[in-house]
């Protein structure tokens, strides 16, 4: 148990969260373990469902893709170099997680990385994260790239189209990237190899039907899970965003990230990620450590607190109000 004595300036909170950077290896192990094994039992179950209803199959997906995001977490960690202490270990093992969930590891931690370093800078390209205009930017647009934003921050969009475009077509190539040099082409193009090798194996052992009947739904659900989770972690109503002269990282990442205080059982399957905060201000720690830290220090809990209810609330949000410091709806914009 660490002293609860800490201040509130986020350079002092990063400073003591160094003591909770170390990852254990047997953990990190059983947390492996515990997820691909259930995973890889559940996909084959949805399968032999198939036979006896294709429904029963579906249901079946459902937790399968529960913990397909808890392994894509786990790759989350291996980006920071926090799932193990060997970076080698790290970086297979989220190259490996990374065919399983369509994403190139060594692109998307790029990717990543530039999002915890800008995260909230109103004046950086918003990079890895859900774009977002503020209220001025929005009305100084021609009406045809309004009307594009307005489609893009729809509901169906951002969680449904979106995150079937991503993890199935977006992920395919290093969209916007072309001149990044070798490690965006080949991460994606090694990966997109690995995939289709894999694809074609569990295709042949079977079939093309049953394989797609279950391994889209799953896909499909994940993606859509992993989306929300992004974007309830930055797009909440008291978020931070400034311009650069006036932006910090440690307050970006303390204020500008949310503590999504979500029931046990869904704590479990997005692997803690909830306490986001935490996560941006000290990325090394290994997502089964982040609780230790709310233990030590309960007055973290308060800060960004969202609870599974508040969240849905944040889908009508889609412009940064820079008079109000906070995120509007496209109705309180009056635009």
């Amino acid at each position: 148990m660490q002293n609860n004595d800490i201040s509130s300036e986020p350079r002092t909170i990063m400073r003591a969260l160094k003591d909770y950077r170390t990852s254990r290896i047997a953990r990190s192990i059983i947390e492996l373990l515990v997820t691909l094994v259930p995973f890889a039992l559940l996909w084959t179950l949805s399968w032999a469902a198939l036979s006896a209803g294709h429904w029963l199959g579906l249901l079946i997906t459902i937790p399968a893709a529960g913990f397909l995001v808890r392994l894509f977490m786990i790759k989350h960690d291996c980006s920071h170099g926090a799932f193990f202490s060997s970076k080698g270990a790290n970086e297979w093992v989220g190259r490996v997680i990374g065919v399983l969930n369509l994403t190139p590891f060594d692109f998307w931690r790029h990717t990543h990385r530039h999002h915890h370093a800008h995260s909230g800078n109103l004046d950086r390209p918003r990079i890895g994260g859900i774009d977002t205009l503020t209220v001025e930017e929005f009305r100084a647009l021609p009406r045809n790239k309004r009307q594009r934003y307005r489609f893009y921050r729809h509901p169906l969009v951002l969680f449904a189209l979106g995150p079937a475009y991503l993890f199935l077509l977006d992920n395919r190539l290093p969209v916007g990237f072309m001149r990044a040099g070798w490690m965006p082409w080949l991460s994606t193009m090694m990966t997109n190899v690995a995939i289709l090798v894999v694809v074609a194996a569990m295709m042949w052992l079977v079939g093309i039907g049953p394989f797609l009947l279950v391994q889209l739904p799953i896909t499909l659900l994940a993606a859509t899970i992993g989306v929300w989770l992004f974007y309830v972690q930055h797009q909440f109503e008291d978020t931070y965003w400034e311009h650069e002269s006036n932006w910090t990282l440690q307050e970006a990442a303390l204020h500008g990230s949310s503590h999504y205080d979500l029931p046990r059982i869904l704590r479990w399957f997005t692997a803690n990620i909830g306490i986001h905060h935490i996560h941006h201000l000290s990325s090394r720690i290994p997502f089964y450590r982040l609780p230790e830290v709310l233990r030590d220090y309960p007055e973290l809990r308060e800060v960004g607190h969202i609870t599974l209810w508040q969240s849905f609330a944040s889908v009508r949000l889609a412009l940064w109000d820079e008079e109000k410091h906070r995120l509007v709806s496209f109705r309180e914009a009056k635009v």
